[in-house]
């Protein structure tokens, strides 16, 4: 009888040491599963891609923004794209150059917020008017976006990256790639 109550004891006492321990590991691989998911999205850069075009009907309302023109974005970033020209020069070749700011505001994945950029855009046009600015048509074209750190807001907030966009001529829009890193 001692023996019986013995082994029941133990049989007992194994049985729930087994499932304190398999809480103790599923609480575990939540947590690490959890911190490697914030290590990951921390440390490692994501793509994203889209395409974007001129906001013709300007559903973005960009003087309301004070901005000389805007884009509307599609593909990963969904929103209006701000554009602001600070300078502007144009070699007797038709070589365009261009610097300037831009605002993001729109979404990613679904969750609002926005964010600066400082931009490089360089192209090619037909030739060039006296005031520095282009003429003609555009033959090629392809810019620049670097996120400005500390500029990010709601999804976007402590975000750095890059933006990529090449003028699609034939088709008109521009498409774009690049990396947030969160």
């Amino acid at each position: 009888m001692k023996k019986l109550l013995l082994l029941t004891a133990t049989g007992i006492l194994l049985l729930s040491c087994k499932k304190e321990m398999i809480e103790n590991h599923s609480e575990e691989n939540t947590v690490a599963k959890t911190g490697a998911q914030n290590k990951a999205r921390s440390m490692g850069a994501v793509q994203i891609s889209g395409t974007s075009f001129y906001d013709a009907t300007d559903q973005c309302n960009s003087a309301g923004q004070g901005a000389t023109y805007a884009l509307n974005m599609t593909g990963d970033l969904q929103g209006c794209w701000y554009i602001f020209v600070d300078e502007f020069d144009c070699s007797p070749s038709g070589t365009y150059r261009e610097i300037g700011r831009e605002y993001f505001v729109g979404t990613y994945m679904g969750q609002e917020g926005t964010f600066w950029t400082t931009y490089k855009f360089e192209a090619k046009y037909e030739g060039c008017a006296e005031n520095g600015s282009y003429i003609g048509a555009e033959i090629f074209g392809r810019c620049q976006h670097p996120i400005v750190d500390g500029s990010g807001t709601g999804v976007f907030k402590g975000v750095d990256g890059r933006l990529d966009m090449k003028d699609d001529i034939e088709v008109g829009d521009f498409p774009y790639r690049g990396h947030l890193q969160f």
